[in-house]
């Protein structure tokens, strides 16, 4: 694999940062000066992965919009590769960002799960919730509450 600068920031007792620096092991799939991707020791599905932004930030809300650009582009073309070489028939992309939305590693990290449509051998993932209608008056004081 190819040389890259060290991260401008580094957190000492992060596993993903040590990871980065080879301290410890990983499939890694595919990295380049922003990021690094590679296989989830915990998979939901076959074939799931992690990318990580290089420079270390605890989560969605601290990154850098450069780091976050360059790690979404770095899932676009994991997720193509999915597809292309798992013929896996979609892809969830899925970040979790703080502890109360299951976020156990407090380095910013996007996961890549392909998806097999009727394939429980290899696609044991269930969504958490099922999707239901919403109470409307509720949705509507979020949204005005959210609105910039």
């Amino acid at each position: 694999m190819a040389e890259f600068a060290p991260p401008e920031h580094v957190a000492d007792d992060c596993i993903f940062c040590k990871i980065i620096a080879r301290e410890l092991p990983a499939f890694v799939l595919d990295e380049d000066e922003h990021t690094l991707s590679f296989m989830d020791i915990n998979p939901g599905t076959r074939g799931h992965a992690l990318v990580i932004p290089r420079n270390h930030s605890q989560d969605l809300i601290a990154i850098e919009p450069a780091d976050l650009q360059a790690t979404i582009l770095s899932a676009q073309r994991l997720a193509a590769r999915m597809k292309d070489r798992l013929q896996c028939d979609g892809v969830n992309l899925l970040n979790c960002c703080g502890a109360d939305a299951w976020q156990t590693v407090f380095h910013t990290h996007i996961h890549v799960i392909p998806r097999y449509k009727d394939d429980p051998e290899r696609d044991p993932l269930r969504l958490p919730w099922i999707p239901k209608p919403g109470d409307m008056a509720d949705i509507e004081a979020a949204a005005q509450e959210l609105t910039a």
